[in-house]
């Protein structure tokens, strides 16, 4: 942005005056805020503070989730319920505020306003969606005023990235009054945090509308609407500049409707994540999950894995193994699996694990022009821990410090190849290496002297 445009946005965010019109002039009877408040069917809300409007739109879809409380735990970190003792509001749907805003920028800040407070909360059997908007700079308190009372009503705030973007804001915007409280929920569910654990080594983004696209797609089709012609949200603040300075009213009516979609898609989303969190608590069967994709599942049990749901997550990596994962996300759960087993001493399934992960960089090796270079890549990595991995056991647990020595040896000439070709670079092959070649020189001095780690601890002892 050059030195022009920062004046012009300075400019913008003077308060202006309320257009005037000429009275000779039918077209210009009305002004542009009326002109808004006409296109939306909004209304003028007034109190102590001043006035602004407040758009009201009732919808069918997403229709009410019941969150359990135990799946609700899986949104926030451990113990966070417990410690609020907010689990019986935090588990009542009607008590849940959706919340998102539109800004004048993305940097926050004390420059950054919130132009337009969208809200929504489960009524009637539907989704209640109010938005207020400030049609000049010094509604604002009122605004403010506004929102504090409905979320004073509401004490369980859900957002998407609300914890580090749209709540702070709205923080700095109470404090800048020096008059209004903002009214600090008692929970606040950011669904941005558990979307990217479950969904991010499917999507590789987990922005809310490649979440409606690809995630709630029965969802999206229940809801009866396309993002087609949605505005591009990084033109919303410009287009609120625009009309600061006296522009048409008509392109603010595309910043509602994306403001609309993304309560809406956010309601969506709390169902389709609790209703997963309730399906992954109980240790479910395959069948329980046949309709759930297997990519899901794979996120799920990571989430799980996280939270010390070990033998829960066990269960889902199992089943999204069984349905059927892509290869490069296989690799990933067989390795969590692997991990998971060796800690609960199921040292028959982890082994294994590690042998199918080093024959499947022999098998892209072979297969080198059907894959990626990357894949090949990840796959030998792969194979490398894999090895390593078995020669611990060889060695500590099954007391073959022969087999022990082979597989570190392979390790090590794996290695070699992968830095060869590019996959690892040199300052990690060479740490990764060093670690593994202490490990040969003492399993081949063991395999020398023909002892075993056991009876060279007891004759030291001796």
């Amino acid at each position: 942005m050059n030195v022009t445009d920062k004046f012009a946005h300075v400019a913008a965010l003077r308060p202006v005056r309320k257009r005037s019109v000429e009275p000779s002039s039918t077209e210009g009877l009305l002004t542009q805020c009326d002109r808004l408040t006409q296109l939306l069917g909004a209304q003028a809300i007034r109190n102590r503070y001043g006035e602004h409007l407040s758009v009201r739109q009732w919808y069918a879809t997403p229709e009410m989730c019941s969150p359990d409380v135990r799946s609700l735990s899986l949104l926030l970190p451990q113990g966070t319920l417990d410690a609020l003792g907010v689990a019986q509001s935090a588990a009542d749907p009607e008590q849940w505020l959706f919340l998102d805003t539109e800004t004048t920028g993305l940097a926050g800040g004390t420059g950054t306003y919130a132009f337009l407070v969208g809200l929504a909360w489960w009524d009637a059997g539907g989704l209640q969606v109010e938005q207020f908007f400030m049609r000049d700079l010094d509604e604002e308190h009122s605004l403010l005023l506004e929102l504090s009372e409905r979320m004073s009503k509401r004490p369980v705030l859900v957002t998407f990235n609300g914890k580090s973007f749209d709540w702070p804001l709205l923080e700095t915007r109470y404090r800048m009054t020096r008059a209004i409280a903002a009214c600090t929920p008692k929970l606040h569910l950011d669904l941005l945090h558990p979307a990217r654990q479950l969904w991010r080594p499917r999507l590789g983004s987990v922005r809310l509308k490649e979440l409606e696209r690809h995630v709630l797609g029965d969802e999206n089709r229940a809801l009866e609407w396309s993002r087609h012609d949605d505005i591009d949200s990084s033109l919303i603040p410009q287009l609120y500049f625009d009309y600061l300075r006296g522009g048409p009213a008509e392109p603010l009516a595309g910043v509602f409707r994306h403001n609309q979609m993304d309560l809406r898609g956010l309601a969506a989303l709390a169902g389709k994540i609790l209703a997963l969190f309730d399906s992954g608590n109980g240790f479910p069967d395959a069948a329980h999950h046949s309709t759930h994709d297997p990519l899901d599942l794979y996120g799920l049990s990571r989430l799980m894995q996280r939270r010390g749901e070990s033998a829960c997550a066990r269960e889902l990596y199992e089943t999204a193994l069984r349905s059927g994962l892509p290869r490069h996300v296989e690799r990933l759960a067989q390795r969590e699996l692997a991990h998971l087993a060796k800690r609960e001493q199921d040292y028959t399934r982890a082994t294994s694990l590690w042998e199918e992960l080093r024959q499947a960089s022999t098998s892209a090796k072979r297969k080198k022009s059907a894959v990626t270079l990357e894949d090949t890549q990840k796959a030998l990595e792969a194979a490398i821990e894999a090895a390593e991995q078995l020669a611990i056991y060889y060695e500590h647990r099954a007391k073959q410090p022969q087999r022990a020595a082979e597989l570190t040896s392979h390790a090590i000439a794996e290695l070699r190849c992968a830095h060869r070709d590019g996959g690892i670079s040199a300052g990690r092959a060479h740490k990764i290496e060093e670690r593994l070649a202490r490990r040969l020189v003492r399993l081949e001095r063991r395999c020398a002297t023909g002892t075993t780690p056991d009876l060279l601890r007891v004759g030291n002892a001796l």
